[in-house]
């Protein structure tokens, strides 16, 4: 009889030991019962026999791994500190593999910055690829992807968010045809069966797509390009807390496969680590204004006027807000307090559309009070505007244009997505009013006007990247004004001595901004984050005061501090935090399984801090 240790795909739990009469190599996936479940699992170790009553492995499946995807699950499991199953359940598994060769011939033009960029990048396993919007990064990335495909290997291409996807699928499309897959969360199940049958045939050389097609079961993969590898949604929210920028860079490092970043505002740590080429400025005939409007966050004169100049010359205009309800919060007067979630301690975002107030944090949601919960006043002020209610508001300024919304609550499917970026172009909208969604890559060729709100509260965030964060953001939504011609940016703010030194000039904030981090934040450090939740609040605090306690005996490791979360009670539980700091990764992973041993949240190189 032989004996395994089995690792439950998905499952935050220990290996279990069963038993089985046949020989099963690692990592092969098999189905087993936990108490009276039956659940898929992958063996990950041949184990003497224990003293212990064992069941017996149900059945052996015929799905696999490769040996990237097993590279991978490791190193998460290993880096990330958490359960190997918890990571195996990220994988897409594989049946049987074929390969087909294809020749592709289209390539895009090159100019000569372009080709040295390319021939940069051929020198060295992981680049980044530093461009200005409209430069011309993906041609570049383009020329690097069919040189990969034409050596009969498999090309991956990542985007933050798919809303990136229709346009760079259109465009892929055109010079790699049906070789093109692309993978992100709102495909539908058949449609993801269909295209994983495809990509085991190997007709499908490229995939595109959100952070999760990194776990796709590639075998001949030469090639990532991360795309925009500055954004947050690369690194993923729950556990196992991985970036998929990190662990692309990872992959390289088995020396077959090169690694791209791009970015026109990269990541101060990606500047810092990385070998880079300075693709600078625009292919097209493009100039850009930028207006500052001290105005609070709402519709200002300045404004209004500025809207109005580019109707009347029928351009189009975007619009940005940080947030999507209408307005933040809904504040009392008599008593200042806003209205919070009864089950968090955060204010509750109102929603005029369905009438209702809702929780961001843990999804609860309930009717517009006539009353403040805390006094009994009727005195409550929303203060704070949001995409419905400057719709609201434009559409009184300007009864006779066309304007709609694009954030979260109103782009709930890829189709509508598609149709609502169509409709933009076709010139059937003249006023784009949307959230973080509006700042991510698409072109809007026929916008002379930028119109950026809300940025100074961007600013204040309890984050060190906070001024790198909220540069960034300016500047990829400024970059969705002129690609051809004049343009306008105004930007609102209080801040503009901030914004006037470094919008024009990011290369001299990345600089400055290295000198301010240096010696105590990232890059020249790592941190690791500690988050405790209990429903009990005592509870809470003794888990943070054992943890803190255990922590005393490893060395090299700073506690910059703990106590209550920014946010300190979600979803009925309390919250409390603590923040570490070492020059080395060893002693944060070493704190990171303590934290664990008192099932608390350890998130290594966190980007979210509340």
């Amino acid at each position: 009889m032989n004996y395994y240790e089995i690792a439950l795909s998905g499952l935050n739990l220990k290996p279990l030991t069963y038993e089985s009469k046949f020989d099963i190599e690692i990592f092969s996936a098999v189905s087993v019962k936990v108490k009276n479940r039956i659940c898929n699992g992958f063996v990950i170790k041949s184990v003497e026999k224990p003293k212990f009553k064992t069941s017996a492995i149900l059945e052996i499946l015929p799905q696999k791994l490769t040996q990237i995807q097993i590279k991978l699950a490791e190193f998460i499991s290993r880096y990330y500190t958490c359960e190997i199953g918890v990571c195996l359940g990220l994988f897409e598994p594989y049946h049987e593999i074929s390969n087909m060769n294809y020749s592709f011939i289209k390539s895009p033009e090159l100019s000569q910055k372009q080709q040295n960029a390319l021939e940069f990048i051929k020198q060295n396993s992981v680049s980044l690829l530093f461009g200005d919007t409209g430069s011309g990064k993906s041609e570049v990335y383009i020329s690097l992807i069919k040189e990969v495909l034409n050596e009969n290997k498999q090309a991956l291409l990542l985007m933050p968010e798919i809303s990136l996807t229709p346009q760079m699928q259109t465009r892929l499309e055109s010079y790699f045809g049906s070789s093109v897959g692309i993978w992100h969360s709102k495909i539908t199940p058949k449609n993801k069966k269909i295209l994983l049958e495809r990509f085991f045939r190997g007709e499908i050389k490229l995939i595109a797509g959100a952070r999760s097609a990194l776990f796709l079961p590639f075998w001949n993969l030469g090639l990532i390009v991360v795309d925009e590898e500055h954004d947050d949604s690369y690194k993923n929210s729950s556990e196992p807390y991985y970036n998929a920028r990190d662990l692309s860079v990872y992959l390289a490092s088995f020396g077959d496969i090169r690694v791209v970043l791009g970015s026109a505002t990269p990541s101060v740590s990606s500047f810092f680590k990385f070998k880079h080429f300075r693709l600078k400025g625009t292919f097209f005939d493009s100039k850009k204004e930028f207006i500052y409007d001290n105005f609070s966050t709402a519709l200002s004169n300045l404004i209004i006027e500025n809207i109005d100049k580019t109707l009347k010359m029928e351009k189009q205009a975007v619009i940005f807000l940080p947030t999507r309800a209408n307005f933040k919060f809904l504040t009392c007067i008599s008593c200042f307090n806003s209205i919070k979630c009864p089950f968090c301690s955060v204010s509750m975002s109102l929603h005029k559309k369905t009438g209702s107030l809702k929780c961001h944090y843990c999804g609860f949601s309930t009717a517009i009070p006539n009353s403040c919960p805390k006094c009994g006043s009727d005195m409550l002020e929303a203060n704070k505007i949001g995409t419905s209610e400057l719709v609201l508001s434009l559409e009184k300024a300007f009864p006779n244009a066309q304007i709609a919304k694009f954030d979260k609550d109103e782009i709930t499917t890829q189709n509508k997505l598609t149709t609502l970026l169509k409709n933009f172009n076709n010139k059937k909208i003249d006023i784009l009013v949307g959230t973080q969604m509006l700042s991510k890559g698409h072109d809007y060729h026929n916008v002379d006007l930028a119109v950026i709100m809300g940025l100074d509260e961007h600013l204040e965030y309890a984050d060190f990247r906070a001024r790198e964060k909220t540069l960034a953001l300016a500047m990829q939504v400024a970059g969705r004004a002129a690609r051809v011609g004049e343009g306008r940016v105004i930007i609102q703010t209080n801040k503009s001595e901030f914004f006037q030194e470094y919008l024009e000039d990011y290369d001299k904030f990345l600089e400055d901004e290295l000198e301010s981090r240096n010696p105590l934040y990232p890059p020249f450090v790592r941190l690791l984050r500690i988050v405790i939740e209990d429903k009990n609040e005592q509870n809470a605090l003794k888990f943070e005061k054992d943890i803190l306690s255990n922590l005393k005996d490893i060395s090299n490791l700073e506690i910059i501090g703990h106590g209550k979360a920014l946010i300190e009670f979600i979803a009925l539980k309390y919250r409390r935090s603590i923040l570490l700091r070492s020059d080395s990764h060893i002693p944060l992973l070493k704190a990171a399984k303590i934290a664990r041993n008192y099932g608390a949240h350890a998130d290594i190189d966190p980007v979210n801090f509340n």
